[in-house]
């Protein structure tokens, strides 16, 4: 996700408009031959590049033991849709769940974002739930479930800058402990941010002894930071 507002020469033109399961407005823009996702006036998310959702993926499963295959891949945040296309692309990867907290931006993919990604819901590989994504990882029947090989969390701008409320919890240690517990031995972790945010890679040190910064350049201002774990044990 993005925090700033990108200039364009063409006129936005509101395609969908809806209230977002946290109550502020959520709305679907076409700018030009690009779509734009705005939350409480908040730009979140926009089809001009992708690049660091994609490299978050391609890192995330780059970093997994060699001859792993059929691998089982989580995304958190469905956004338009770049890091659940980037992990089906791979032809390693035998089953994407991605978990979204907004209900519309999910339809938004059976609608006018389905070219975006590939037509992700008709992917059999495929998997999109409407949940908050806290709350899902606590569930009891997560402790029933295969492991996954690779998660991958793109939520909000990042652990020090959430412009959801509630946000803030996937980054502290009680959902850390709850993503080291469904991730298989030998697996990876991924968080997506917006900038630096040291503090948090402290923390996710406590956990996943490994942890990696990768800097993505971005279109405009300071670099993208994908944090990447990995489960030792």
């Amino acid at each position: 996700m993005f925090s700033f507002l990108p200039s364009d020469t063409a006129e936005p033109r509101v395609v969908a408009r809806t209230v977002g399961e946290t109550g502020g407005e959520l709305v679907l823009r076409r700018v030009g031959g690009d779509w734009e996702v705005i939350s409480n006036g908040v730009f979140l998310m926009d089809t001009r590049d992708g690049a660091s959702e994609r490299e978050m993926v391609r890192a995330c499963l780059a970093a997994l033991p060699q001859g792993r295959c059929g691998i089982r891949v989580l995304i958190g945040g469905l956004g338009v849709g770049f890091s659940a296309r980037e992990a089906l692309d791979d032809s390693r990867v035998g089953r994407v769940r991605v978990v979204e907290l907004e209900p519309r931006i999910i339809e938004w993919h059976h609608g006018p974002l389905a070219e975006v990604a590939g037509h992700l819901p008709r992917d059999p590989r495929c998997e999109l739930i409407q949940a908050d994504l806290v709350s899902w990882l606590a569930a009891p029947e997560r402790a029933d479930e295969p492991p996954f090989d690779a998660i991958c969390l793109d939520i909000d701008n990042g652990p020090d800058w959430t412009v959801v409320e509630g946000n803030q919890r996937l980054y502290e240690s009680p959902a850390l402990e709850s993503l080291e517990r469904i991730l298989a031995p030998g697996g990876t972790l991924a968080f997506w941010s917006a900038a630096p945010a040291p503090g948090f890679a402290e923390l996710l040190e406590q956990t996943f002894c490994t942890v990696e910064t990768i800097e993505v350049p971005a279109r405009r201002g300071t670099p993208d930071i994908v944090y990447l774990a990995v489960r030792h044990r």
